[in-house]
């Protein structure tokens, strides 16, 4: 089976395991990271199977839906790659960024580095900013039955891994506890463009939020 091959079956594959999943971690979601990844890699001196693999897998069963467990997708996904033949070091490869592409609290020492990773994150991490990424916090909080913000609650920036994977505070708490982070976070030179402007649009909705909290506009 040829590269190409294997990027259109694990597309059918992701539509089809992720068609009933949360509006933030559907197939759209899936389809703009591969997008992004493909887009930053052009820059970059990188397998372009193992990056198109790690997009299209990296959410096939996040742990946010499947009580905190992070195995589960990383088997999941190894057992597809061997089903359709991808050879072991690609497969290897991909678990592994699935393993690792997680912000997790931000206070998490990423256990495994590649080039091919910090593509995938990086496309991952700009879905997660910018009018998308803003879209997609209020839907997870709402699928969550979150607080839209409380100024009570104030954002905890030095949470544990756990602490992070369980929290429940305020759906504006999650701009401050990763979404505003992730700017200074990106790998890539071509994600850190992106990400400039993504991060500029969304500190101008939180100031615009405020003001109409507050009951000045």
């Amino acid at each position: 089976m040829s590269d190409s091959e294997i990027i259109e079956e694990t597309i059918q594959f992701v539509k089809e395991t992720l068609g009933d999943a949360e509006g933030g971690h559907d197939w759209f979601h899936i389809r703009r990271v591969f997008k992004n990844t493909l887009l930053i890699a052009k820059d970059e001196d990188v397998n372009y199977l193992v990056v198109g693999l790690g997009a299209l897998l990296h959410d096939i069963a996040d742990s946010k839906f499947h009580n905190g467990d992070e195995t589960i997708g990383p088997l999941v996904a190894r057992d597809f790659m061997k089903s359709i033949g991808v050879e072991r070091a690609v497969i290897d490869h991909v678990v592994k960024i699935i393993e690792n592409i997680s912000f997790k609290g931000g206070n998490e020492t990423q256990k495994f580095k590649s080039l091919e990773l910090d593509v995938v994150q990086d496309a991952d991490r700009l879905d997660a900013i910018g009018a998308i990424g803003i879209a997609r916090c209020f839907n997870y909080g709402g699928f969550k039955n979150r607080l839209l913000y409380d100024p009570d609650i104030a954002p905890n920036m030095n949470m544990t891994k756990e602490e992070y994977k369980k929290s429940n505070a305020p759906t504006i708490n999650h701009f401050y506890e990763k979404l505003l982070l992730l700017k200074d976070r990106m790998n890539t030179e071509a994600g850190r463009k992106i990400a400039e402007k993504r991060h500029e649009y969304m500190t101008g909705f939180l100031e615009q939020f405020y003001a109409e909290w507050d009951g000045i506009k």
